[in-house]
């Protein structure tokens, strides 16, 4: 038996159930609930990922059904008298993050040990996860996506760059009949012209100079499989022409080939551009747009889903702690920042985004101030570490003096001998200070940050600093 990724969830108690539901939702989970006497015919169909059932329920008839199902995991929703192997654990009120997705966990296990767990189901897959949100934009993405799977219809997937066209590519793909042939991507825009068409279709061994062998096209290297065309409009007009001939005959010759060779490829195809608007203009043929765009599914931009932005987060950080290259953490301020900034780059943007977080801060956390100046949306004050004045004179005599980082004072202000009539070493050392910053300022053409680099230090202490002194951005 197949193991679905969904969870089954019965509840006679309608208020408990929908913070239930609201909660497995939120955590990207796909959720179905059922009646108790339609409990056994669901049960008998599939394996579930789990299965949340009242602890009441669980001691009056249902217990039986738990026996029979003993391979399936079963959470208790409160307290139930019930022991059984396959009783994973108890969700308990208020339902917390860490205790549900602790338990989830668990059963995960539970199905792991007691084997017999067949890969996902054709209906659902891991890649889909990769559609991470709660929006409505994405739901329906996820809905056209099952819908057309089945089928062998060409698609067309249009959206914004970085948008993740190739994820739902890949997820018709892997849905579809085809999914144990190859999946073989090709960057249409990323080809030179005179090139697209042999590594489109292969070619015979001397058709061109430089053709020592024979070579497969990706067409034939898909054969079984999905041909992912991404940014079809930038394919240039030659090869519209014979990726035209291809959908409707279904056949093609390799470059100086003349025996026709057949094709069974599921073509999909994604764009950045307005193909119609192209099609004004005569950049792109009406006839392939028609064949192409048999199914279109427009992938939403992030600004137009800023609801998802905390799942993505999660899901992103999850990905790179699992590829082993580093751990770090949001605060809620600082996803409040992110979810005000307008995204151009899209998901993409987002992904750099937090690669770029975990070098920076590693295993830490990252408020609204760690993140990169145009990612700062939300006003927050900046925690700032008291910093007695003896010390800062010490540090500072310390760097003066230390032949680690030594400190280059002005000739002309600065003498490295002491007066005989001596000095205000506190009043040379501010107005020293005081020189380097302005320096710094000026060299950074007033944008603290910069100078702040410049003078090794972090912004907020260099904002005391100015602010100690007087000293404004302009000096």
């Amino acid at each position: 038996m197949q193991t679905d990724q969904r969870i089954l969830l019965v509840d006679s108690d309608a208020s408990r159930q929908e913070q239930l539901l609201f909660l497995l939702q939120f955590l990207g989970e796909e959720v179905e609930h059922t009646a108790v006497d339609a409990l056994e015919s669901s049960l008998a169909g599939q394996r579930y990922r789990a299965v949340l059932v009242a602890g009441d329920l669980l001691d009056g008839d249902l217990a039986p059904l738990l026996a029979r199902f003993d391979r399936q995991p079963v959470l208790s929703i409160g307290e139930t008298a019930l022991e059984r192997p396959n009783l994973v654990g108890r969700l308990e009120q208020p339902f917390a993050y860490g205790q549900v997705t602790e338990l989830l966990h668990y059963c995960q296990v539970f199905q792991r040990v007691r084997h017999e767990v067949a890969p996902t189901s054709p209906n659902q897959t891991k890649l889909f996860r990769s559609l991470v949100g709660r929006s409505e934009s994405v739901a329906h993405v996820r809905h056209l996506i099952s819908q057309v799977a089945a089928t062998d219809a060409s698609v067309l997937v249009t959206g914004e760059s970085g948008t993740g066209k190739e994820v739902v590519a890949r997820n018709i793909h892997y849905l579809s009949a085809q999914r144990d042939g190859p999946f073989i991507p090709v960057n249409c825009g990323a080809i030179p012209p005179d090139l697209l068409e042999s590594e489109l279709f292969g070619h015979e061994k001397g058709a061109f100079t430089g053709a020592i062998s024979t070579r497969k096209g990706r067409f034939e290297l898909a054969e079984g499989g999905t041909l992912f065309l991404d940014e079809i409009g930038d394919m240039p007009a030659h090869m519209q022409v014979k990726i035209l001939r291809v959908l409707q005959e279904r056949s093609f010759e390799r470059v100086g080939g003349s025996a026709p060779i057949k094709s069974n490829v599921r073509i999909v195809a994604a764009t950045h551009r307005n193909l119609e608007q192209m099609i004004e203009r005569g950049e792109f043929r009406e006839d392939l747009f028609y064949r192409l765009n048999v199914f279109p599914i427009e992938m939403p931009a992030l600004r137009e889903r800023t609801e998802d932005i905390p799942l993505l987060l999660n899901e992103l950080v999850s990905r790179i702690e699992g590829e082993g290259k580093g751990m770090v953490r949001f605060t809620r301020r600082a996803i409040d920042s992110l979810v005000e900034h307008p995204w151009s780059g899209n998901v993409r943007e987002l992904s750099n985004l937090v690669e770029r977080m975990v070098i920076l801060c590693p295993g830490g956390m990252v408020d609204v101030n760690d993140l990169p100046m145009k990612y700062r949306h939300v006003e927050v004050p900046e925690f700032t570490v008291e910093y007695p004045e003896e010390d800062q004179e010490r540090d500072m005599m310390a760097a003066l003096f230390s032949g680690d980082e030594p400190v280059e004072i002005p000739e002309q202000r600065f003498s490295n001998e002491l007066p005989e009539d001596g000095l205000n070493l506190k009043d040379m050392l501010a107005e020293l200070e005081v020189d380097m910053i302005r320096q710094a300022l000026d060299q950074g053409q007033n944008v603290v940050a910069r100078a702040a680099e410049l003078l090794g230090m972090r912004r907020t202490t260099l904002v005391e600093k100015m602010r100690k002194y007087g000293l404004s951005k302009e000096g």
